[in-house]
């Protein structure tokens, strides 16, 4: 069965891939570059991560299918952490990823030694906001620089035009945003002692607050936007799956998406969202509504466009939490009459409306007629989580296509 053509191999979708099934996820459905850590030097430490045999297999498996691996060694060391650095870098060549994210300069300098093979990409926590650094970076052997968050398009279209055009500009397009410089925070630090610097952040930028007057101790008066208080260090989600033309014209070839400790049904979902999407734009066609309203199909935040287009605030305070759908099942296998082997997500039943996610097409939606058990036998519901059943589906669906439930 086809899966997403790769039209234009100067356009980058960079998917995260937070442990194995969100790998799986993120290059079925259509990543041309996952990124993903170690268990160690990585900013996201709460995550699945690979172990190091893992990572090997990963690279494999990516590599298999034509797709690249960017390890992230993101982190800002501290000294008593370097000595372990040079074995991990020798590590990392010989498991042969693509390149390395790196957001210290001090890294890059022992990449550079330790690690000469592999490609090395910049990371957005090192806050590139103009042409000066990133050429700095490039002289130092930085191949692609992924710009701060801060930036407008304007800015970027000035970067741009003033850096070598080897020099690769990647930037984030959909996901979560942090409320400080280029995220770069200590809040955690302070609050709870997780350093969000070395992958242990707590968020607390998304608790709930209230102020206390020291007079009065112990009475909470809430800064309320509405019943449910306010969040005042809170951000909306970016998404610019409609401005994809926007940033190529500003010079951005690498279009990357949030998300590492998100769910797998995230990485599936919004990659083939924006797959469909980078397809369009190097295709000189407007992206199609449908993929468009993919993007809701995901739990997250109100979306907005960030910095890039001005006119409104980058930041936007929003405790609530959306999505148009939850996941129910995913295709273990199907034959070509559409009688399919699943795993079961969440609680479905005969009479159920539930739509059929592939990468090859647009959501087909059926309802569901009759289940069974692994044997065959039938059964009145599927409501034990990853229990294997059958079912007749409306079409042949490859391996990890989705069923889900619209709420």
């Amino acid at each position: 069965m086809l899966l997403h053509k790769i039209i234009r191999n100067d356009l980058e979708l960079l998917s995260p891939a937070g442990d194995w099934e969100r790998l799986e996820m993120a290059l079925h459905y259509g990543a041309d570059a996952v990124y993903l850590a170690g268990k160690e030097f990585g900013l996201r430490a709460s995550a699945g991560n690979f172990d190091r045999d893992a990572l090997v297999r990963a690279v494999e498996l990516a590599h298999g299918m034509g797709r690249r691996v960017y390890v992230t060694c993101n982190t800002l060391p501290r000294e008593d952490e370097l000595n372990r650095l040079p074995a991990y870098l020798e590590f990392l060549q010989e498991a042969g990823p693509d390149a390395l994210i790196i957001a210290d300069l001090g890294v890059l300098a022992l990449a550079k030694r330790f690690a000469p093979k592999l490609h090395l990409h910049v990371s957005t926590q090192l806050g590139v906001v103009n042409s000066a650094t990133a050429n700095v970076l490039y002289a130092m052997g930085a191949d692609t620089v992924v710009l701060a968050r801060e930036l407008p398009l304007e800015e970027i279209r000035r970067i741009r035009a003033n850096t070598p055009a080897e020099l690769r500009l990647e930037a984030f397009v959909h996901g979560a945003m942090c409320v400080s410089f280029s995220g770069r925070c200590l809040l955690s630090n302070y609050m709870t002692g997780r350093d969000g610097n070395r992958g242990e952040c707590a968020q607390p930028c998304r608790w709930k607050y209230s102020l206390m007057e020291e007079k009065r101790p112990g009475q909470y008066f809430g800064v309320e936007e509405d019943d449910q208080g306010t969040y005042i260090m809170n951000s909306n989600d970016l998404c610019m799956i409609e401005h994809l033309q926007d940033l190529t014209e500003a010079g951005v070839s690498s279009f990357k998406i949030e998300g590492r400790m998100k769910s797998a049904y995230y990485a599936a979902v919004v990659t083939n969202a924006y797959r469909h999407a980078v397809d369009a734009v190097a295709a000189g066609d407007p992206v199609p509504k449908i993929w468009v309203r993919e993007t809701e199909m995901v739990s997250h935040r109100p979306y907005c466009t960030g910095f890039y287009l001005g006119g409104e605030p980058g930041q936007c305070c929003d405790g609530t939490y959306e999505t148009g759908a939850d996941i129910v099942a995913v295709v273990e296998d199907c034959d070509e009459e559409g009688n399919a082997l699943l795993t079961q997500r969440n609680k479905f039943l005969p009479g159920d409306e539930l739509e059929l996610l592939t990468p090859d097409d647009e959501p087909l939606q059926f309802t569901v007629a009759e289940l069974f058990d692994e044997e065959g036998e039938p059964i009145p519901d599927a409501r034990h989580p990853m229990m294997k059943l059958r079912m007749q589906l409306p079409r042949q669906a490859s391996r990890l296509s989705i069923l889900r439930k619209r709420r």
